[in-house]
């Protein structure tokens, strides 16, 4: 490594670290302090916030990181800026490009990293969080009243083109209490309704007490007398882990989960969930890209700024460029959740453009 790349690359790296301790340092206070008043009321363990802190900061890191990349391009390339040393650079005979690609190299491999740890770490953090947030809410009390963990109002779109909704469903006994099952076929007419009083998962095979099975034609019109049945096993695939699997959100899952569970609801005719679903999966691979597409957008206005106050300029200028740039991302998102973009569009429409308005004020760069 030239010894160019390595002043730049230590004052950007030494930068970015400072930024990241700072923001975590912030967060921790913040949160802290906005939970006081529950924290003192319930008496949690100075242990549990600590591990609860602790298994927040890979979720913490994969959201700060993009700033903290924005404001350390900024900062050390406005610095080289302010001092001349962009000018020393430029009259040597170095184009913008070989300036600056230290910082792209390492905001690629910062990018890789926030990919890593968004799918391998993130979404295990989020469930240990939640249930480390379920004993710091209990307190004493609660751990002594503490009762049958039961999911309520459960929805599910399962395989066979099955809607499930499930009033209570208790996941240490396999257990489900007011079931409806609707059975459509391939264009989302109803076929079938079965109401059951309660569910048991026994040897692989669902037995349903109390049922009443309703069949409807083509019109929704209930053919023939519904059939009452005191047991019935019915043939459905999905388990107790699959109806446990639920409570998990979008951003809960990794990349694998989320992909195999589309695959599961592709041909059940639920296009907008589906939809949703494509779009949260796409995010999760063009997302952890933020650090790169922000580095590139730093780096003109880094060498556009001519005034003194280099830090200060610095951070006024990541706060506007990061604004506009999440608030474009988020109108994106939206309108892809709304159907008005495809959700490969929708993802991806703010990184092609940052990434085209980088290009084009780099290339006119004096």
């Amino acid at each position: 490594m030239r010894i160019l790349d390595r002043y730049i690359l230590k004052s950007i790296v030494s930068t970015f670290i400072s930024c990241i301790f700072v923001f975590l340092f912030m967060y921790v206070i913040i949160d802290v302090l906005s939970r006081l008043e529950d924290i003192l009321k319930n008496q949690v363990h100075y242990t549990l916030l600590i591990q609860f802190y602790l298994t927040n900061l890979p979720i913490m890191f994969v959201q700060v990181a993009p700033f903290a990349c924005l404001l350390s391009t900024l900062y050390t390339f406005s610095k080289l800026n302010h001092d001349n040393e962009v000018i020393a650079m430029r009259a040597s005979g170095l184009s913008i490009f070989y300036i600056t690609k230290t910082v792209i190299i390492l905001g690629i491999i910062i990018s890789l990293f926030v990919f890593w740890i968004n799918d391998r770490f993130a979404p295990g953090a989020m469930l240990a969080i939640q249930k480390i947030q379920a004993k710091m809410d209990e307190g004493k009390k609660g751990k002594k009243e503490k009762k049958k963990e039961s999911l309520i109002n459960l929805s599910m779109y399962g395989l066979k083109n099955r809607l499930f909704f499930i009033d209570r469903f208790y996941p240490s006994t396999a257990t489900m209490d007011g079931v409806i099952i609707l059975e459509q076929d391939e264009k989302q007419n109803l076929t079938r309704k079965i109401v059951a009083n309660k569910g048991i998962y026994e040897d692989g095979l669902w037995r349903f007490y109390q049922s009443i099975t309703y069949d409807f034609d083509h019109n929704g019109q209930i053919v023939g007398e519904p059939l009452y049945l005191e047991e019935e096993i019915m043939n459905i695939p999905e388990t107790p882990q699959d109806f446990l699997a639920q409570r998990q959100r979008p951003e809960n899952m990794t990349i694998a989960q989320l992909d195999n569970y589309i695959w599961k609801l592709s041909k059940s005719g639920a296009t907008t969930v589906i939809r949703n679903l494509k779009l949260d999966l796409y995010q999760k691979f063009v997302s952890p890209f933020s650090s790169l597409v922000i580095i590139l957008l730093g780096i003109p206005f880094s060498l556009m700024i001519q005034k003194r106050a280099t830090g200060l300029s610095s951070i006024g200028i990541a706060i506007i460029v990061g604004f506009l740039y999440y608030i474009f991302d988020a109108v994106c998102i939206a309108l892809g959740r709304g159907g008005m973009l495809p959700p490969i569009i929708a993802v991806s429409s703010t990184h092609i453009l940052a990434l085209a308005f980088s290009v084009y004020l780099i290339s006119h760069l004096p």
